[in-house]
């Protein structure tokens, strides 16, 4: 009796559902964010509160204020999740139609306008490498990113293919204090906090 190899491609989508089914146990569980990305899972111990969280509420009201009415920057669940690519992410920030977030479960990627991260002090490779390289797998056309601990930022956009598959081609970085631009709306980064430098 021969037996034929698993699908490589079925065997992938099993592992990824038996992280999803980790990350949904473990959710309420722990502080901070997980998120499954092609390393696995990635746990962000974000503490509450402080600067991460009241540039992700500037950042999201300095964006709405800009926007069309039918769009809004959202700040809370649920994640965006891309079965096929196998990732699961959770922006600080997404922009969305307020219709395409009327949905059950997670956010399709196609349908994020863009997607806004404040850096992580535990843990900024995962917002600078890791997120760089998933969103624009997602295809979310717009990723930018937002730190606190330089006062410094940066938006890319323009995927386009590569070897390694879809990559952002144009980064445009900023510091705190000027404008920036985010898909077809610019806001100000005046008197977006710091992290401690001593802590």
């Amino acid at each position: 009796m021969t037996i034929a190899p698993d699908d490589p491609r079925q065997s992938a989508s099993h592992l990824y559902r038996t992280m999803r089914d980790v990350v949904q146990s473990m959710d309420d569980a722990l502080p901070g964010k997980l998120e499954i990305t092609k390393e696995g899972i990635v746990h962000d111990m974000m503490s509450p509160g402080g600067p991460h969280e009241v540039t992700a509420a500037h950042v999201s009201r300095r964006l709405e204020k800009a926007m069309p009415d039918e769009l809004l920057a959202h700040t809370g669940t649920p994640d965006v999740e891309d079965e096929p690519e196998a990732i699961l992410r959770h922006p600080d920030v997404m922009v969305i139609a307020w219709e395409d977030l009327d949905t059950e479960g997670s956010i399709d990627p196609r349908t994020v306008l863009a997607a806004i991260e404040i850096v992580s002090r535990s843990n900024p490779d995962n917002d600078w490498v890791g997120k760089v390289r998933d969103y624009a797998l997602m295809g979310i056309p717009v990723y930018a990113v937002f730190d606190p601990r330089t006062g410094t930022g940066a938006v890319f956009t323009d995927i386009h293919p590569t070897p390694s598959g879809p990559r952002y081609a144009t980064r445009k970085d900023f510091f705190y204090g000027e404008d920036v631009t985010i898909a077809d709306w610019t806001i100000p980064t005046q008197g977006l906090p710091l992290y401690d430098r001593t802590t």
